[in-house]
């Protein structure tokens, strides 16, 4: 009889053992290792506002980086049902990515703005197969801004007096800038205009082009000139001007 017994305790107890020793799987994850999955209901908000309504919805902490500059980026309001953490952030970065149109020059005389269209995105990432205690940071792809192209033409003023008195006549001077411009091959050198009753020369262009008016009268003597010379300086002018207009190609 207790042969009998023990018999049947032995077969209770291996009966149970499966039972008793089997793991009990999370009911919000789908095998052992699994993300966890849970629903979300986000209204909108900062990265750091998604972060709090992840952990809220799935019970879990998420570790994460936010940088400080990153932090006003606006998100979208989600709404997600049985997704995990990994799965959310895959959608959430080609959802982000849009075109911008950034100012790349200023208006200027004759023309517009000038824009130039650019990529933004932003998103979670980690390193490695997403687990529980993946560390995620949050990144921005912001556009990279050339810097801004100044293309504004400014107007300056330039007085002939002391280089009149010397004995330079108008014409002299502004031959001379001329040819510095044509040759240096300026498409769109800068206009001039003399103005008698002040004796002032009025230039509006570039200003590095201007800069050459500067290297004209700074090589101009600074004492009076003789008849010769000067008649030296218009026949170096001329000459320079000549091989100027020989090295222009033909009119057709």
């Amino acid at each position: 009889m207790k042969k009998v017994i023990y018999v049947i305790a032995c077969s209770l107890v291996l009966g149970l053992s499966p039972v008793f020793g089997q793991p009990q799987t999370p009911s919000n994850a789908s095998a052992a290792g699994a993300l966890a999955t849970f629903d979300l209901k986000f209204p909108g908000g900062g990265p750091r506002d998604l972060v709090k309504a992840i952990e809220a919805a799935s019970g879990r902490p998420l570790n994460v980086i936010i940088s400080k500059e990153d932090e006003d980026i606006e998100l979208p309001p989600l709404k997600m049902t049985g997704v995990n953490v990994a799965q959310l952030f895959q959608a959430l970065e080609p959802m982000s990515v849009k075109n911008v149109s950034v100012l790349t020059a200023s208006p200027f005389f004759g023309q517009g703005p000038q824009y130039t269209t650019m990529t933004t995105s932003y998103g979670f990432k980690t390193t490695g197969a997403p687990t529980e205690n993946s560390i995620w940071y949050f990144h921005v792809q912001r556009p990279t801004v050339p810097p801004l192209v100044s293309s504004g033409r400014v107007c300056r003023f330039f007085s002939l007096a002391p280089y009149l008195e010397h004995g330079f006549t108008v014409d002299d001077i502004t031959t001379a800038i001329q040819t510095g411009w044509k040759m240096a091959k300026d498409p769109s050198p800068p206009e001039l205009n003399y103005h008698k009753e002040t004796k002032l020369l009025m230039a509006f262009g570039d200003p590095d082009e201007l800069k050459t008016i500067d290297n004209v009268l700074q090589t101009l003597p600074a004492s009076n000139a003789t008849r010769t010379e000067l008649d030296s300086l218009r026949q170096t002018i001329k000459d320079l001007q000549a091989k100027v207009n020989a090295l222009a190609p033909p009119a057709h």
